[in-house]
């Protein structure tokens, strides 16, 4: 945020169930439900015409809302960045967030993932291409929310509707081609592939696809400086002094 702030104004939303806000029971954590949802706080905003960034899960639900702008003449979408994003190529998400959405995998979500806090640094560290990269207290923020009650069974609803969401996404993909988008990867990326990048570019046209070799899920924080440079340029047309 401070890197981008001399070029644009930041809104940096704390969606519904994660982070630190509030989980209330029964919500839709679908990514077209937590795509309303956006576009409701920057309609209320007053914003009309933004750029949209989302990361992992968040790049989804980021496609998502670029859909359910069509027809929509208050919010012009100007430009899409994706990094790292959820989709329906990358075959590691298809197999293990079902799995976990299942009852038998929630259950045993609850009883090893929820039950064992000492797993959490090898957890952490996995996201990572390179491990002396990490970021010092990243953990400890990852940790925080934690403590907030009802954070598992958040992850847990948006396990349940994971293969519906990615069918929804894939039949969403080409009603996009017309936003000028940005995609980065890291080579390494363990949770989304990076392999499945030049499947998901062809339904953006206009795009460019950048990839940081030896970086893994989490760019912003592994290398920084490269991925604020390249943000900025895509965002304003222009060249970033190094």
């Amino acid at each position: 945020m401070p890197a981008l702030a001399p070029y644009a104004t930041v809104y940096a939303p704390d969606l519904m169930g994660a982070g630190f806000s509030d989980r209330p029971a029964g919500i839709d954590h679908s990514t077209r439900g937590t795509a309303k949802r956006l576009l409701r706080f920057i309609e209320r905003l007053g914003i009309s015409s933004f750029d949209l960034l989302g990361t992992s899960r968040g790049g989804a639900v980021a496609m998502m809302a670029a859909e359910c702008l069509s027809g929509n003449s208050k919010l012009h979408l100007r430009r899409l960045v994706l990094v790292a994003p959820v989709n329906p190529y990358s075959a590691h998400g298809q197999r293990l967030a079902p799995f976990f959405g299942s009852a038998f995998g929630a259950a045993l979500f609850r009883l090893f993932i929820a039950g064992t806090p000492f797993s959490y640094p090898y957890l952490h560290s996995r996201l990572y291409g390179d491990r002396s990269r990490i970021p010092p207290e990243a953990l400890e923020g990852y940790k925080a929310p934690l403590a907030k009650p009802g954070v598992f069974e958040h992850a847990l609803s948006i396990a349940r509707t994971w293969k519906q969401d990615l069918r929804e996404l894939e039949g969403t993909l080409p009603k996009l081609a017309s936003i000028p988008t940005l995609l980065i990867w890291g080579s390494k990326d363990p949770a989304v592939y990076a392999s499945s990048a030049a499947r998901l570019a062809k339904y953006f046209p206009n795009s460019k696809v950048i990839v940081f070799p030896g970086i893994g899920h989490l760019p912003y924080e592994e290398c920084p400086d490269e991925f604020n440079r390249a943000l900025i340029e895509f965002l304003t047309g222009g060249k970033v002094p190094a």
